[in-house]
Parts: structure tokens; C-alpha cells; sequence
């Protein structure tokens, strides 16, 4: 709660600010990156947390100025009928990365943790067991040599519904809206107590959860950019200088003639 009020008492940062600071970060962050592939390190972010928090807004400042080929985000459907019946985690290993790629989780195996438990798409057994196994199998993957890093956004009451609202009047929010969203307001403190069995549960010294709360988009995307900064360890990596090579008149020809009679592109701007 103390968290929560302080966010509110601060001034709002300006988007000139917002943009200055973002800037350093994502340049920090392509400095990760070729570390990250010069070494062949395997990170995996997963990213959790209410249902409007802003997890897809933190994701794309996080990935907008690097490669996807090294940042590569994984947002599951639904599972099919066939994934169903395979071993829960099965259909998000394929995705664990390979050397020199970090991997971000837009929702994760956490689903059964939360969605799943609270609109009774899984049992209270499968529920049980999975709080149980989690730990272990985050174990397994951490001493294989992947970086775990889990991240929770918490955004608040009035905000989460404020943002609910802005997605039903705005018709570029809309596609925002997904059939659990609004069942999920109707059950915010069922949600409440799935997150707290979740944290209680899988919360460890090896494989911690960093709770960000997120009623400021704009502070929270500079915090969780920065606390991701500093979780992985990184120095510059050599590069080699890369030098424009002169255009070779080899076979030369009008080039720009030749696509006279071809379908353009009307020029409406």
C-alpha cells in the first residue's frame, strides 16, 4: 500500500523525460544484447500480473531498439487439444532459448497459477501440484545454465478499471480486451489470493519474484528496464569495425527504368 500511495504523490513525469531516460536504458540494453550473444548467455524473463497492468507496454520498450532474433517474446494462445494432454510445461520448453538469446514470457506456465485456477480451467489438484513442482522444475532449468528472471506488475484498483474503460470507448484499445479480461475484474480478490498461494509458494532465494508496481506506465517501464539492467551481469563486447564497402559499377544499368510498368504503391501521403 505504501508503494502504491508514494506512486500517486509523485508528480507525473514528463514524456520528454520519459523519452531521455528510456533512450539510456534501451542503449544499455543493445549493449546487453551483444554481450549477451557474445558469450552465449541464455536468459528467460517472464513477465506476470493482472490483467491490464501493462505488461505488453514494458515488453515493447524493452524489445523496441534490439533484435528480436536475441530478445524473443513468446505469448501462447490458448492451449490446443493435443498440448492439453501433453506434460503442462512441455509447450513453453520448445520456446527456452538457445546460446546467445533472451527469451520474454508474456504470460507464462504461471497461467495455472492464476488464470487458469481462478476460472476453473484447472483443478484444485492440478493447482496443488503445480505450486508444488514449480520450484523443482525452475531449479532444473536454473542449474542448466539459463538466467531465470520472473517479474510481477501490480497495478491497482481504480487504475486496473480506469484502464478497463479506456479499452471499451477507445477503438484502438479494444483488441486489448480478451474474454477473461472482464470476468477478471468481477474477481479481483479471487485473483488477489491466487497471487499471494503463487508468491508463497514459488517466491525462492533461487528463483525470486520482483514485484513492480505499474499505476505509472511510465515509471514503471524506466524501473523494470533498469532492475532487468542490473539482474545480468555485462561489460561491453568487442566488435569489430565495420566499414562501408563502395558500390561496384560491375554490370551496370538503369536500374530504376526497369521497374517502369510495375504496380506501385499509390502515394496517398
Amino acid at each position: 500500500m505504501k508503494n502504491e500511495k508514494d506512486s500517486k504523490n509523485k508528480a507525473s513525469l514528463k514524456r520528454k523525460d520519459y523519452e531521455k531516460e528510456l533512450r539510456k536504458l534501451q542503449a544499455k540494453l543493445c549493449d546487453l544484447q551483444a554481450w549477451v550473444k557474445h558469450k552465449g548467455l541464455r536468459v528467460i524473463i517472464v513477465f506476470e500480473g493482472r490483467d491490464a497492468a501493462g505488461k505488453g507496454g514494458t515488453i515493447r520498450a524493452l524489445t523496441e531498439r534490439v533484435s528480436p532474433r536475441v530478445f524473443r517474446v513468446v505469448a501462447l494462445p490458448a492451449p490446443s487439444s493435443r498440448e492439453k494432454s501433453q506434460m503442462y510445461i512441455q509447450r513453453y520448453m520448445q520456446h527456452f532459448p538457445a546460446a546467445g538469446e533472451i527469451v520474454i514470457f508474456d504470460r507464462s506456465w504461471y497461467n495455472r497459477a492464476g488464470v487458469e485456477y481462478v476460472m476453473g480451467f484447472c483443478s484444485e489438484e492440478q493447482h496443488d501440484r503445480f505450486l508444488q513442482l514449480c520450484p523443482e522444475i525452475e531449479g532444473y532449468i536454473i542449474d542448466g545454465g539459463i538466467q531465470l528472471i520472473k517479474i510481477w506488475l501490480e497495478v491497482g484498483d481504480k487504475e486496473q478499471k480506469r484502464r478497463f474503460e479506456a479499452r471499451m470507448e477507445e477503438p484502438l484499445r479494444q483488441w486489448k480486451l480478451s474474454p477473461m479480461d472482464l470476468p477478471s475484474r468481477s474477481k479481483w480478490y479471487a485473483y488477489s489470493r491466487a497471487r499471494d498461494m503463487m508468491l508463497e509458494a514459488t517466491d525462492t532465494k533461487k528463483s525470486p519474484w520482483y514485484i513492480l508496481h505499474s499505476d505509472d506506465k511510465k515509471r514503471a517501464r524506466l524501473n523494470c528496464l533498469h532492475h532487468i539492467l542490473s539482474l545480468i551481469p555485462y561489460k561491453k563486447a568487442p566488435q569489430e569495425k565495420v566499414k562501408l564497402p563502395k558500390r561496384s559499377m560491375k554490370g551496370e544499368y538503369d536500374d530504376q527504368a526497369s521497374l517502369k510498368g510495375r504496380r506501385l504503391v499509390p502515394q496517398k501521403y
